[in-house]
């Protein structure tokens, strides 16, 4: 039985996050819970998941902005991964204060990611990728096996991530696309922070960025 992924529009940026589950099992990952967190909770009791975990692809707040929200309806805080390096961030409370916004992060994030490092739902394993620019600890996760990668922020349908917050760079992002996304095969789907999904060989061919 594949993968299901349910995304979930939320927040003021309209952000997209992910309710992944493994249905033979019913165990449940959040990629970036992005606001309103018992809408996320919701979404996968009525499908009876259960969410076990939390992954965050970087801490900019409308991709955090449901964590704490989603820990006190789950009434345990699962382990919540986050690359150090945007730590920072989410201390401070994700730079919503530039937006005029306040959020409250909820718990520190417990599970320190790496490059190259292996996440798991079930039988499925999610390779952490590394791919700092729009944030310095922006990470992707990869499923080989189903052909799809969560990209946050760092690639869009026919654009990039913005680089102009705090310690963005836009040259790091454009390196961090070419080794970490355009890597891989054509026929990977990518599933976005913000946005319609795209795959590897549409941004390939069509993505103004990567063509210059």
């Amino acid at each position: 039985m594949p993968l299901t992924i349910l995304p979930l529009q939320l927040g003021p940026a309209f952000t997209n996050a992910y309710l992944v589950a493994d249905e033979e099992s019913k165990q449940a990952v959040v990629v970036d819970p992005a606001w309103d967190g018992q809408k996320i909770l919701a979404s996968a009791e009525a499908r009876g998941w259960q969410i076990g975990q939390i992954w965050i692809t970087h801490a900019h707040f409308d991709h955090i902005g449901g964590v704490a929200e989603l820990v006190r309806g789950l009434g345990f805080t699962p382990p919540i991964a986050m690359h150090p390096e945007d730590k920072w961030l989410w201390m401070e409370q994700g730079g919503a204060g530039l937006f005029g916004l306040k959020i409250e992060p909820g718990p520190e994030p417990s599970v320190v990611l790496l490059n190259g490092e292996k996440l798991h739902l079930a039988e499925y394993e999610f390779e952490v990728r590394h791919a700092p620019g729009h944030t310095p600890g922006h990470v992707l996760y990869y499923c080989a096996q189903e052909k799809v990668m969560f990209v946050g922020d760092v690639i869009f349908n026919g654009s990039i991530g913005r680089t102009d917050l705090p310690r963005g760079d836009y040259e790091t992002l454009i390196n961090s696309i070419r080794s970490q996304v355009m890597s891989l095969p054509d026929d990977t789907r990518l599933l976005n922070g913000h946005g319609p999904e795209t795959t590897v060989g549409q941004e390939r061919a069509n993505n103004p960025f990567l063509n210059t």
